[in-house]
């Protein structure tokens, strides 16, 4: 089995800055892709970053510039540094985790709670 442990949600002012961590741990074979997606009241889950095993990464064009995910392979572990937040960047930020090679297995963390509020 694969555990996900999330940390670092909390509440921010606007323009203030967290730092997210998730780390997997138990049966984790080969870690591809890692990942962070978000969900806020009335709203479905919606995609904010993506880093490859490589290092290549994607965000999503409303967290470009303001929003950086990392990864270190040696500890199973995928960040998501924020900066500049807005309170519209306010949900449950979820990491998800992608392992296997020839089955692609998707694993998801069990959220964290940003708020950005003044």
């Amino acid at each position: 089995q694969v555990q996900l442990v999330e940390s670092g949600g909390g509440l921010v002012q606007p323009g203030g800055s967290l730092r997210l961590s998730c780390t997997a741990s138990g049966s984790i074979g080969s870690i591809s892709d890692m990942g962070w997606y978000r969900q806020a009241p009335g709203n479905q889950r919606g995609f904010v970053a993506i880093i490859t095993r490589d290092g290549s990464t994607n965000h999503a064009d409303s967290v470009k510039g303001r929003f950086t995910i990392s990864r270190d392979n040696a500890k199973n572990t995928v960040y998501l540094q924020m900066n500049s937040l807005k309170p519209e960047d306010t949900a449950v930020y979820y990491c998800n985790v992608k392992i296997g090679t020839s089955l692609i297995v998707s694993y998801w963390g069990q959220g964290t709670q940003v708020t950005v509020s003044s």
